[in-house]
């Protein structure tokens, strides 16, 4: 199953581009709703590499969604950052982002994700259609905070 959600975000799209690229980003505008814990190296590096990572997931903080793994790829060019990412749950979880300028000048950014996970697809696609709201809520919100992370 697909979910594709987009928003406007007052701000270039090339400021948008150099925050998707921080991993910071990621933990701000997924909190409160799902908390990601790095397992391997204990630590998330600053910036997101062409790499995989393995996380812990947790709604809330507190109630665990189990281990998934980040497998990052980045395309400068078109500004895309790609997670071909699966768990033991969730066999296929390729989500994509990308940046477009806008004609006033401010950045489209949309999150579409492809969704394999056997009997629990259709309750995964209603999570991420719930996940990718609230994402972009907080982004929206950081934005206009001018990428204050309080």
């Amino acid at each position: 199953m697909q979910v594709k959600i987009s928003t406007t975000l007052s701000c270039p799209p090339e400021r948008a581009w150099q925050e998707i690229q921080q991993v910071k980003l990621l933990l701000h505008i997924a909190r409160p709703l799902v908390v990601f814990e790095p397992i391997q190296s204990n630590t998330f590096p600053a910036t997101w590499g062409n790499e995989k990572y393995l996380v812990r997931m947790r709604l809330f903080g507190v109630l665990p969604l189990g281990e998934q793994w980040i497998a990052i790829k980045l395309d400068d060019v078109k500004r895309e950052l790609l997670d071909d990412g699966h768990s033991e749950l969730i066999k296929h979880w390729q989500h994509r982002i990308t940046v477009e300028p806008t004609p006033e000048g401010c950045t489209r950014y949309t999150d579409a994700v492809d969704i394999e996970a056997g009997l629990l697809t259709f309750g995964v696609w209603i999570f991420a259609n719930v996940f990718f709201r609230h994402r972009q809520s907080r982004w929206r919100k950081l934005v206009n905070r001018n990428f204050s992370y309080v």
